[in-house]
């Protein structure tokens, strides 16, 4: 491994299924590694599962890396040097080296049937012993191969592995050794020529010079294969160098499980569609494995490119925590600039989203209330439904809002405030509040209970933005006659 050579990182995933954070978190890391270090970021795609990979996942993980702001240097819609970047489009080569191994005696066919297999397996567990590949057809003559394939026997191409235990340095873990009976030969082509991942993953890296893999914890115990094998392409010319393996820690969803892509909050797609911002939600999940310094969880994408180390990143599982990310990203979405919240809200204030006619839309009025709503959103589709009451020509029924304010007398209560809100100064918050607040003292009640039913006669919930700056950016007569609306019900 030659340490002074300039860094270069792959990300490859394979297009199956949505994206999920796991995977996202794998992307940031080897991206804020090639950044950190002005180095080479590789996209490549591990398309060689036929009956699994769809072009519509495909698409969609390059959206998704765009979505993210993820920028690479060689890969799909870009090019670069080792092209082509789909295994699917590399397939001569991986027969190449594999012919080129079993020719070296690095690898051999194995006739083993499945049924064989299994059974020796199974009396190897009961014997004590591990339960790996039994070298069988390590040292087959050629008389027996010929016997075997005479029979009907297909064959695997298994990789020799050596007899001698296998030590390197993790870059998050330190150093590990595995010992030969733990690493048993294993395939690296099918019966039916197909190559295998054990092959694709480490000839590629090889041959597109990657000098760090960071990948997931779940990979560590192929990483002495992948050594072995380094050591044969290296002997064969087809590698420069081993590169430094570093395992990133396992995200844990509930119950101590790791969280798996059939979780409903690994789904990158579920975060896009609340209105996560790709800052909120990269700054959260860097902090899956990694930290900021000690007292600061908040940062930019620029602040995580110029201090990530992988050095720092811990060995230990990382939680994924709900809660945590969306107080993140809440913090985000305040610290954009009042005409950035704006845009970013601006898909959820159109269909499928909105629940009012698009002519009902007032642009003045939503620019207005924007900084109101600014500080109070965790996800920017909250949005929807905190100004909806801005746009609809009645606020939204919500019974159980109802039943919870319109406790006491609330026909009373509202008549006073109508009347009080009548007379008070519409250009001022603080005159409606006041006008509210004098209605709340002729019945004995305090603020907080007194403009519990005004705001869920004029915006139909309990909660929402700031009451009195919402009446005025909503208007005299329409509060007005949302006031007299509620009362008409009241009095049915």
């Amino acid at each position: 491994m030659a340490n002074a050579t300039p860094v270069r990182v792959r990300f490859c995933p394979s297009p199956t299924g949505n994206p999920h954070v796991g995977l996202v978190r794998t992307a940031l890391f080897n991206w804020a590694f090639a950044r950190h270090h002005q180095g080479t970021l590789v996209f490549r795609i591990e398309d060689t599962d036929a009956a699994r990979d769809s072009e519509e996942s495909y698409n969609q993980l390059l959206d998704s890396m765009k979505w993210l702001g993820f920028d690479w240097d060689e890969g799909p819609e870009i090019g670069g040097p080792h092209a082509p970047y789909r295994q699917s489009q590399r397939m001569d080569l991986y027969k190449e080296v594999a012919d080129k191994l079993l020719a070296g005696g690095y690898a051999y066919p194995c006739y083993c049937t499945t049924e064989e297999l299994d059974a020796r397996r199974e009396a190897a567990r009961k014997a004590g012993k591990p339960s790996g590949y039994d070298g069988t057809c390590r040292s087959l003559t050629e008389e027996q191969k010929a016997a075997y394939e005479a029979e009907g026997r297909s064959s695997i191409i298994r990789f020799r592995m050596p007899d001698e235990p296998i030590t390197f340095t993790d870059l998050v873990r330190g150093e590990l050794t595995f010992t030969p009976d733990n690493v048993p030969d294993y395939g690296i082509v099918r019966a039916n020529g197909a190559p295998l991942y054990t092959l694709v993953n480490p000839v590629d890296d090889a041959l597109m010079d990657i000098t760090h893999v960071l990948r997931g914890e779940d990979l560590l115990s192929s990483t002495p294969r992948q050594i072995a094998l380094y050591k044969a392409l290296i002997e064969l010319g087809y590698a420069k160098y081993i590169p430094a393996f570093g395992h990133l820690p396992y995200v844990m969803g509930e119950g101590n499980k790791k969280l798996s892509k059939r979780d409903p909050q690994a789904s990158l797609n579920l975060y896009r569609e609340r209105g996560f911002l790709p800052e909120g939600l990269l700054n959260y999940l860097a902090l899956l494995g990694w930290s900021f310094s000690a007292d600061r969880d908040i940062f930019s994408v620029a602040e995580l490119v110029e201090k990530f180390d992988i050095a720092d990143v811990n060995a230990n599982p990382a939680r994924f925590d709900l809660k945590k990310a969306e107080a993140i990203n809440a913090d985000h979405i305040r610290q954009l600039d009042l005409p950035s919240f704006i845009a970013a809200c601006e898909p959820w204030l159109t269909a499928p989203h909105a629940t009012w006619a698009p002519e009902d839309f007032d642009r003045a009025a939503w620019e207005a209330i924007a900084p109101h709503a600014q500080t109070r959103l965790t996800v920017l589709s909250d949005i929807t439904a905190n100004v909806d009451f801005l746009f609809r020509k009645e606020p939204v029924e919500d019974e159980a809002s109802w039943t919870k304010a319109m406790k006491g007398d609330p026909v009373a209560l509202l008549t006073t405030a109508r009347a009080k809100l009548l007379d008070a100064d519409w250009s001022s918050p603080e005159s409606l509040k006041n006008a509210v607040l004098a209605a709340g003292e002729e019945h004995g009640l305090k603020l907080g209970k007194a403009q519990a039913p005004v705001r869920v006669a004029v915006t139909g919930r309990t909660v929402g933005l700031p009451l009195f700056e919402s009446l005025e950016i909503l208007g005299k007569e329409r509060t007005l006659a949302r006031i007299d609306a509620a009362l008409a019900k009241l009095a049915a």
